[in-house]
């Protein structure tokens, strides 16, 4: 029988208080993450964000435990869909393979090399495909296949987004539906969902689909939950998460819970809808920050839809994504990681005048070099600065 394994892309996190400015190094120094007109710039500027923000961060991941439950939870979910897959016939076996952190994509391919793994499934644990997120994992994948010729062997089939799948949107109804009945009156909760955020650029100008695919996958859960309920909750969709001074998609998850906050929403129930596993951003940002901000604008009971974890439901769905996807016609690496062919991938770099998104992309790359050149002086004591008197 043919060897199958499923290789999961996830984001990876750091699992000790002594792995954040590791972890935020890594995630900094990715282009993917921030798009500087000189790559030799990249590491150096990597190095500054994440010894000016480690700080922050730890106390941040000492609030929830002192580390990142991301590896714990996403084995659990390996084993969970390799015992599914097994049981519905399938001869698999799960890799796990995080972008920013232990383990990494070169153990998972030296895994699945000596494992004499038949064939290959790519399945991302993001249900929305970004630059940012599966692109970039993406990416990373096909660089170090392209370095070896043994893995490089190994047919593959990569699931680009899943968001519409009905396994996940059947799991994610389950876990809303069971907040809103908790409800003093569930007809009139409202539901705000929250996506991480990307910066507006990627979608306005590199053509990311992130945006249009996490609209249609929340008007495809609220269609299913009214299904569910037998009622229409009202609801808003926020995105979180945002890091620098570049506009991101908006609204933002913090003004939109001021607001619901001054409306005298009493029952409020907030759903995690790009996360799969709890991490960092649902354990403190949502159920510390923002329950912190909703509940002094106004709102009497704030409630967190758990994220979903070993979910049967959601189980199932990915085995079914995952069975589906090695009966469907092939898509290989280069077309999972690929954007529309008339847009560009990053903003672009061509200037031009006016106030427009391309000169606010440029003045905050030449912003963040003089930063970067003014900070390194400043710890070395000498440079041109210094000869000519300005420091």
């Amino acid at each position: 029988m043919e060897k199958i394994g499923v290789l999961l892309l996830n984001l990876g996190g750091p699992e000790r208080i002594k792995d954040v400015g590791p972890f935020l190094y890594n995630l900094f120094s990715d282009p993917e993450i921030i798009r500087l007109p000189i790559p030799a710039f990249q590491k150096p500027l990597a190095w500054l964000i994440s010894t000016l923000r480690s700080t922050k961060s730890q106390e941040a991941y000492l609030s929830i435990g002192g580390g990142s439950p991301i590896r714990r939870i996403t084995e659990q979910q390996a084993r969970e869909l390799q015992s599914k897959l097994r049981h519905n016939g399938l001869n698999a076996t799960t890799y796990i393979a995080m972008r920013y952190w232990h383990p990494f994509t070169e153990s998972a391919i030296a895994d699945i090399k000596a494992d004499g793994i038949d064939q290959v499934v790519v399945l991302p644990l993001y249900p929305h495909f970004s630059i940012s997120t599966s692109g970039s994992s993406f990416r990373e994948l096909k660089k170090l296949r392209d370095k070896d010729t043994e893995f490089k062997k190994i047919p593959m089939r990569c699931i680009r987004s899943w968001f519409s799948h009905s396994g996940y949107i059947k799991a994610m109804v389950e876990l809303i539906s069971e907040q809103i009945l908790l409800c003093a009156s569930p007809k009139d909760a409202h539901v705000c969902f929250t996506a991480h955020g990307v910066p507006k650029s990627y979608v306005e100008e590199a053509g990311d689909p992130y945006k249009s695919q996490i609209e249609d996958c929340s008007l495809l859960i609220i269609d299913e939950l009214e299904k569910n309920l037998g009622f229409c909750n009202p609801y808003t969709l926020s995105y979180q998460s945002r890091v620098g001074p570049e506009e991101w998609l908006k609204p933002y998850t913090e003004d939109v819970l001021e607001e619901l906050g001054n409306k005298k929403t009493n029952d409020l129930v907030v759903v995690p809808i790009s996360f799969v596993g709890e991490h960092i951003e649902t354990l403190q940002e949502i159920d510390i920050e923002y329950k912190e901000i909703a509940e002094k604008a106004g709102v009497e009971n704030f409630r967190r839809v758990k994220a979903l974890n070993m979910n049967p439901t959601f189980i199932d769905g990915l085995s079914d994504l995952v069975m589906s996807t090695l009966e469907s016609p092939s898509i290989d690496l280069d077309q999972a990681s690929k954007l529309p062919s008339k847009i560009k991938l990053y903003p672009q770099e061509k200037w031009q005048w006016g106030w427009n998104n391309s000169s606010e992309v440029w003045n905050g790359r030449v912003a963040m070099i003089v930063f970067l050149i003014l900070f390194i002086e400043i710890i070395l004591g000498a440079g041109p600065l210094h000869k000519l008197g300005i420091l």
